[in-house]
């Protein structure tokens, strides 16, 4: 495919510094970076009958694994892209293929979010966090954000019914109990998150489960899964649907030219981005 726009991610970001998934790909020469690609598709194999010259897809390439995305064209699995919805623009799509899809695959996979549940989301107004606050309310769920007073307004933009500042307020002493938590802060956010959950809840965490994680959730009588997103076609389908309806929209508070990248990866490291950082070429 010929690529238009790239999405950053603090995975992209985490890897330059050797941590991410580095370590899983360093022996692979070259070693490329980059996941999240909008593009043209320029050729395909004898075997692909899903995609054809000329269409715009969008996708999250062999993630965890070795994409080599930062590029003008990328060799993409047929199955980990789908169709660009043609009411979203490639920045927009880029945006929405890792972070989106972890949030779906977070809340509609691991959690099985059902209307009417109460859902918190750490980080809300960030990558994952602010499409999981729309997805969540898409879903039919009562969404708690947690966020810095300055993107109160944002986080309640997209559909949050309550938005708190973890900055002023201990959001374990300022909520009711909720059946479903996303983690992306981990470390004591984490298990302070498992107090506020009914019995029988589910937290979901996207940086893995600290080692007091388990025995704290086992003694409040509820589940702490950790989860790593991978390409999957039905998933990112999934995604280009809710686009196509406007359910979810991607919201790009950063966007640089290619030669710029580092740029891009500096931003991700601030831990500040609102929404995401997309690359066009």
């Amino acid at each position: 495919m010929r690529v238009q726009a790239l999405s950053v991610n603090p995975v992209d970001a985490k890897s330059t510094e050797g941590k991410g998934i580095y370590g899983r790909i360093k022996d692979q020469q070259p070693l490329i970076l980059g996941w999240d690609v909008a593009g043209t598709v320029e050729a395909v194999g004898a075997e692909v009958t899903t995609l054809q010259l000329g269409d715009e897809v969008f996708g999250m390439i062999n993630f965890p694994g070795h994409a080599r995305a930062y590029a003008e064209y990328v060799a993409a699995p047929a199955t980990h892209l789908v169709r660009k919805p043609a009411t979203t623009s490639p920045a927009d799509a880029a945006a929405a293929t890792l972070a989106a899809l972890t949030a779906w695959q977070a809340l509609v996979t691991q959690a099985n979010v059902q209307a009417g549940q109460r859902v918190l989301v750490h980080a809300a107004a960030g990558g994952v966090g602010h499409y999981a606050v729309q997805l969540a309310k898409h879903l039919g769920a009562y969404v708690i954000g947690t966020a810095s007073a300055t993107k109160r307004d944002f986080v309640l933009s997209l559909g949050a019914d309550e938005v708190i500042d973890y900055q002023q307020q201990a959001f374990e002493h300022a909520i009711a109990p909720v059946d479903v938590v996303l983690d992306s802060v981990a470390g004591e956010t984490q298990l302070r998150s498992l107090d506020v959950l009914k019995p029988g809840g589910t937290l979901v965490s996207i940086l893995g489960l600290t080692p007091d994680t388990p025995a704290r959730a086992e003694q409040r009588q509820v589940q702490a899964r950790a989860m790593l997103v991978d390409s999957n076609e039905p998933g990112m389908q999934q995604v280009a649907d809710l686009l196509a309806s406007g359910a979810l929209r991607s919201h790009v508070s950063l966007t640089v030219p290619f030669a710029e990248l580092p740029q891009a990866l500096d931003q991700i490291l601030t831990g500040r981005t609102q929404g995401k950082v997309v690359v066009t070429l």
